[in-house]
């Protein structure tokens, strides 16, 4: 064989009772049948075209035909009104070509977990009679592949009466459960034309933000599964640093191949199909589909197994990244509505999630930007909207990030993850939410915060820093949400520390008083935090701070470290980085009023170089602190 050409007339040869005119194959479709068509990128679109054209020229051949897909990119005739009697469109994920199909009621959407789709066929639920597909062309044995769609085809075609296929140079041929020989195909129609090809783009500063946090979660050795979206799948872009990574996912996107192709995404150390790319179905560029052809890194596997969350959690340490509409401050979710109106589907988002918490080790994230409609919509509300479909529960989340940071919600009360999420609002919409949330009492009725500029949590301030005794330690601003961790922070203080650093025999820590230290005027305080991360979870260590005396234009300055951490250079780094802060604004020094018998403290002040002048009564210094 030498050509196309030569391959399908050897077919004809072999098989004529399956290379009949489409006049004669489209002749079997009956009043009333169940049509099923290929998925996404995979859809057949000359397979359609020509039965439109065969509907147009037999006007009167078929009523009433339910079209049952997952997803549409291509040709949708059933939502044109004129052909309303013959095809009623019946969607398991809502796409931008059907959405105001299905919000008019011209179209139907079935709302179901995408692993659970094959059953429904397979138990005649959802009876599917013909099935309309496309595949590779054929290699020396007679099988063809699913090529870039599995998912949900291969229990469509091996549940319909009548399979027709559209074989396709184009379509590439994958390794996996995606191979069907010439026998199992009733008709086939070849059919030469460039697979549809998928790409959204996000704004790049966004999804730098976003992706540079999502990094700081990943660690090397993980599973990851990506959801669809512009979002996760532009943030797998920022996982260049990483090793090792597996994949087990629904969806084999763009920036899979591209970190396949780098070495980053290697499947080494996946516990089930090591060493193999998992995926149901591709949409991407004709590059990503070329890579994948007769690729053996790569299987794909209907949606029963890519999307069971038993077999998601038979990996270890598996991370599932997707994205949502919007989020309330309870922490639920949804993908699928904004509302009433039905934007996309459930999908396979709840299927990973709940696989990734089964998982040992394993985590959910959610990825979403701040804003939505040109930065007009809070992606994070109060509540969700009245019909909004609730994709992800208050349970399925762990992370929650935006462009402006991480919200870990698992294991937080709804108190917690509300003020957690507001923090990671955009901060125009920050006292809104605030104000809502008061009203709605998921937070403290009287939660102070500060508005406007002065309030925004000041990103650029964050940094890291390694103490003498080589520990390592982050540090950053104070943010509204970190009340509960200070409270622990300042609870597991000695009483000696808790009185040099307060001068005061109290030792209580209410909210009222946590308040002071999270609702902060960045213009005229500063409250940095020493913290130690271990697994993503951070713990305070110590707390350095200043208010800014505007008439003298001098600061004063306290901190406090654990005990536990005391003589680790804690301290020292503390008042060094307080010190560059404090000079960047332009300050003259610092004042500090230190408990007479704290020797360590003046001692540390001396170290540090400052000039320093004291007066002191019995029991307290006040030192002031000049950085000439």
């Amino acid at each position: 064989m030498n050509s196309i050409t030569d391959m399908i007339a050897s077919l004809r040869k072999d098989y004529p009772e399956k290379f009949v005119s489409e006049d004669a194959i489209f002749g079997h479709i009956h009043p009333g049948d169940r049509i099923f068509i290929g998925t996404g990128c995979g859809e057949p679109q000359y397979l359609m075209q020509s039965l439109v054209r065969y509907l147009q020229s037999h006007p009167k051949a078929f009523f009433d035909t339910e079209i049952l897909q997952v997803w549409n990119l291509g040709v949708t005739p059933y939502a044109d009104k004129k052909y309303k009697d013959n095809f009623r469109y019946n969607s398991f994920f809502i796409g931008q070509n059907t959405r105001d199909a299905v919000n008019k009621g011209l179209s139907d959407y079935t709302p179901v977990f995408l692993s659970a789709v094959p059953g429904l066929f397979s138990k005649k639920r959802v009876p599917v009679d013909v099935a309309l597909i496309q595949t590779s062309l054929p290699d020396k044995h007679g099988y063809v592949s699913l090529g870039v769609s599995v998912d949900i085809v291969q229990a469509a075609v091996n549940s319909a009466e009548l399979v027709i296929a559209q074989v396709n140079s184009h379509m590439p041929r994958v390794h996996g459960d995606t191979f069907l020989h010439l026998r199992e195909l009733d008709f086939v129609i070849p059919h030469e034309e460039d697979l549809l090809e998928f790409e959204t783009t996000v704004p790049d500063d966004i999804v730098h933000k976003i992706g540079q946090y999502v990094s700081q979660i990943i660690q090397d050795g993980d599973t990851i599964q990506v959801g669809y979206g512009s979002l996760p799948n532009a943030i797998l872009a920022h996982l260049h640093t990483k090793k090792h990574l597996g994949v087990h996912t629904e969806l084999l996107s763009d920036g899979i191949v591209d970190l396949m192709k780098k070495g980053i995404i290697d499947n080494s150390r996946k516990e089930l199909n090591r060493g193999k790319t998992v995926a149901a179905f591709c949409m991407g560029k004709k590059e990503t589909y070329e890579f994948i052809h007769d690729n053996p890194a790569v299987e794909f596997r209907p949606v029963n197994y890519t999307n069971n969350p038993l077999v998601i959690a038979r990996n270890k340490n598996v991370v599932a990244i997707n994205s949502a509409l919007e989020i309330d401050l309870t922490g639920q979710a949804t993908a699928e509505s904004l509302g009433k109106y039905f934007f996309s589907g459930i999908g396979g988002q709840a299927d990973f999630m709940r696989g990734a918490i089964l998982s040992d080790g394993g985590k959910t994230i959610l990825a979403l930007q701040s804003t939505a409609e040109d930065g007009e919509v809070s992606r994070i509300v109060p509540l969700l909207a009245e019909g909004a479909g609730v994709t992800l529960t208050r349970g399925d989340l762990h992370y929650v990030i935006t462009e402006y940071g991480i919200a870990y919600l698992h294991g937080k009360n709804i108190r917690e993850r509300a003020m957690d999420l507001i923090a990671i609002a955009h901060p125009r919409f920050r006292q809104t939410l605030i104000e809502k949330a008061r009203g709605l009492s998921l937070i403290y009725r009287d939660q102070a915060f500060i508005a406007g500029e002065k309030g925004e949590y000041p990103r650029d301030l964050e940094t890291t820093r390694t103490t003498r005794s080589g520990l390592n330690l982050i540090f950053r601003p104070v943010k509204i949400s970190d009340e509960h961790l200070l409270k622990d922070f300042f609870y597991a203080l000695s009483s000696d520390s808790l009185h040099s650093r307060f001068i005061s025999m109290r030792n209580d820590m209410p909210h009222e008083r946590l308040q002071q230290f999270v609702a902060i005027d960045y213009s005229k305080e500063m409250v940095i935090l020493a913290i130690v991360r271990t697994d993503n979870i951070e713990r305070i260590i110590g707390m350095g701070q200043y208010f800014i005396d505007a008439e003298t234009h001098m600061a004063e300055v306290a901190f406090v470290v654990l005990d536990e951490y005391h003589d680790k250079g804690v301290g020292s780094e503390l008042l060094f980085y307080l010190t560059y802060l404090a000079k960047k604004n332009g300050l003259h020094g610092f004042t500090a009023a230190v408990m007479s018998d704290n020797k360590k403290m003046t001692h540390l002040f001396e170290r540090a170089g400052f000039v320093i002048e004291a007066t002191s009564d019995t029991t307290v210094y006040e030192l002031s602190l000049s950085f000439r």
